[in-house]
């Protein structure tokens, strides 16, 4: 019998997974600062303290750096832990612990260990949060060999993502758009997975591919509907995961569509967009390409707290159609 299919916002689709993953393996836990009774920063882990008890949801003290350091050593004994981040800017007090703790001991120990951690990072601007509660880092972690790093851009990806990286040997960084706690869409019941490493082609098109991660997956399909009735087809390629990124999906389309355009809310420099970029460069589709690539990124500045400058250093809907419709017409 299939599952039953529910609406669920993509927080509900979280604290579903967590516990689902709980009940099926003892040793899961839950931590982070403010989990517990408070239910987190963004009320992602809600009740699960009352269900679970304070030794499976553990408050943690004010410390990225030593929560983090917890969550690897439990990792490496043996056990599963998630810990949240109550921003993903915080993984900056954690750098240590994630990239030369967590990325490398399987590698430096011959294989001889793993380190199943699952790392959340609740990401992105929108909430009027400021320069240091906004940031969206993957593209740091993405760097670093070693760590799995994801971006899930639907409820549905958001359960099944994490129970794959609960159940992967390899530690995983999910990075959550803060703004999608609140959408939802249909989720299963009961317990799925969802690939790491395989992206998804949220909307079939032939005129331009359109990589996108996170929230601005849902961007490019709004604004893929609006070119629709210019006579623009645009294909969504969700590109789902960071690292491992699926290269072959990308050239697939981009040798359909004959351009490429990439949009990520962080910084444009040195973004998710350019590693797609130079892959592309490097590959066959090459060939195929009618046009320059087009990199839509954020601004080079910190994320102001003012609400309509803090929109203007993301790509909004409106600037997904323009750089769209100027790419397709040949407009440079």
């Amino acid at each position: 019998m299939d599952a039953m299919v529910r609406e669920l916002s993509y927080a509900q689709a979280i604290q579903e997974a967590m516990a689902i993953a709980m009940d099926m393996d003892e040793r899961v836990f839950l931590m982070g600062e403010d989990i517990g009774v408070y239910g987190g920063a963004f009320q992602v882990t809600g009740d699960l303290v009352e269900r679970y008890g304070a030794d499976r949801v553990m408050d943690t003290p004010i410390s990225e750096l030593g929560g983090a350091g917890v969550a690897v050593g439990a990792a490496l004994t043996g056990m599963r832990p998630i810990f949240e981040f109550q921003f993903s800017d915080f993984a900056t007090l954690a750098m240590e612990q994630i990239v030369n703790q967590a990325a490398k001991m399987r590698f430096m120990l011959g294989g001889e260990v793993s380190v199943p951690v699952v790392m959340r990072f609740p990401a992105g601007s929108g909430t009027g949060a400021a320069a240091q509660h906004s940031q969206s880092l993957e593209a740091w972690l993405g760097h670093v060999p070693g760590l799995k790093v994801i971006q899930p851009a639907t409820p549905y990806d958001a359960k099944g993502m994490l129970l794959a990286a609960v159940a992967d040997p390899d530690p995983v960084m999910i990075f959550e758009h803060k703004l999608l706690y609140k959408m939802k869409g249909p989720v299963p019941e009961g317990y799925y997975t969802v690939p790491i490493g395989k992206a998804d082609i949220r909307r079939e098109g032939r005129d331009l591919t359109i990589v996108a991660t996170s929230i601005m997956v849902q961007k490019a399909l709004d604004a893929a509907a609006t070119l629709e009735a210019e006579g623009i087809d645009v294909e969504v390629v969700d590109l789902r995961t960071i690292r491992p990124m699926d290269k072959q999906t990308v050239i697939d389309s981009v040798k359909k569509t004959s351009r490429l355009m990439c949009v990520y809310e962080a910084v444009k420099t040195l973004g998710i967009g350019a590693e797609v970029s130079a892959m592309i460069a490097e590959s066959e589709a090459f060939d195929y390409l009618d046009a320059p690539i087009v990199r839509l990124g954020g601004a080079e500045t910190p994320i102001p707290y003012n609400p309509e400058l803090e929109k203007a250093t993301v790509p909004q809907v409106p600037d997904i159609i323009t750089a769209a419709r100027d790419l397709v017409k040949g407009v440079r």
